[in-house]
């Protein structure tokens, strides 16, 4: 039986990927910190569900903690570290940089060095879209230049890549990065765009629309994104030993088992085309604020994900209209648990 340990397992995209290795037969070892960054209890019922099946262990401990960390790993003794804990959100790094620091920076280097002691066969970690910054050429490939973050969040990540690619150097860990594209879905986090606009739409609050709309995403549904991080597993990086090593397009290193792989739809989406979708699919009009720019953002993303497809022989491929109606039925039948649960609660104090 093959073993990951995967960080962030509570999270959104640590819970799909969870779930998908242990219905493939996988045991899976699952570390997250569990803080309330946003409700813990939708972290708690994305555990819940994966705590259904025979062969997951939790582990509530901060990625901070390096003990932690290395005794876990030793205890699990994985074939793959998928690093998928971080802290997430690119306008919360305006209000609480040192967050980003302490668990982007401090708590990816626990994660390497835990793979460098215990020898694994593989270590995945996520990067994202963001260290593209201020780049306007598109669609974006692995091999353009990612020098322009514009946010905190983007530049630990980016750090993060320059990190592994000197641990896979030195001490010849195949490591692979992949740069996600704006992921979406059921179970997805309240601080992202659709779940943000379906709860404002159905409580009848406006919705703050930025740049007067004139934003481009790269939209990714969670179950595609994780199925490419699945495939990739099995293709770890190979050190090259001369230049005709390295295919036409590949972004491995010349020095080191090092890749960068984008995950995306390779789709370039308008926001307002986005806004539209969610209307129909809630059979409401939004009420629409639209704001002007905010720090940090980006006006478009757009993956190349040709890499990915050589690879694996796989592209994403859900069309972002079936995923928004896919998100809302799932949004109204969570939000129906929550407040029945708060009614059962203020039943039960009287």
């Amino acid at each position: 039986m093959r073993h990951a340990y995967i960080t962030g397992s509570a999270g959104f995209i640590g819970f799909y990927l969870a779930e998908l290795l242990l219905q493939e037969g996988w045991s899976v070892t699952g570390l997250d910190g569990l803080t309330d960054y946003y409700d813990v209890r939708l972290k708690r019922r994305r555990l819940q569900m994966l705590g259904q099946h025979k062969n997951f262990n939790p582990i509530t401990e901060m990625l901070e903690d390096e003990d932690a960390v290395m005794n876990s790993v030793a205890a699990a003794k994985p074939d793959v570290i998928v690093h998928l804990a971080a802290q997430a959100g690119v306008r919360y790094s305006l209000e609480n940089p040192r967050a980003y620091m302490q668990s982007n920076v401090l708590g990816t280097f626990n994660v390497m060095e835990a793979a460098r002691v215990h020898g694994v066969t593989h270590l995945m970690m996520a990067s994202t879209s963001s260290v593209y910054g201020a780049n306007t050429q598109m669609p974006f490939h692995e091999n353009d230049k990612a020098d322009t973050p514009l946010t905190i969040y983007a530049a630990t990540k980016k750090a993060n890549e320059a990190m592994a690619h000197s641990y896979a150097h030195l001490w010849d860990i195949p490591t692979t990065m992949f740069r996600f594209f704006t992921v979406y879905g059921a179970w997805g986090r309240p601080d992202l765009a659709l779940y943000k606009f379906v709860d404002a739409m159905l409580e009848g609050r406006p919705i703050d629309i930025y740049n007067n709309g004139d934003m481009y995403r790269d939209f990714t549904h969670v179950k595609d994104l994780v199925r490419g991080i699945r495939l990739l597993m099995d293709v770890p990086p190979i050190r090259p030993t001369q230049a005709s090593d390295i295919m036409d397009g590949d972004s491995l290193s010349p020095v080191a088992p090092h890749r960068v792989v984008n995950i995306g739809n390779s789709d370039k989406v308008r926001l307002m085309d986005f806004i539209d979708a969610i209307e129909q699919s809630l059979g409401i009009k939004a009420i629409r604020n639209y704001m002007p720019m905010q720090p940090g953002d980006v006006l478009a993303t757009w993956a190349d994900t040709s890499l990915l497809q050589k690879l694996t022989n796989y592209s994403p491929q859900t069309d972002f209209r079936a995923g928004v109606d896919q998100f809302v039925t799932w949004f109204k039948s969570y939000k129906a648990e929550l407040e029945a649960e708060d009614l059962n609660g203020r039943k039960s104090q009287v």
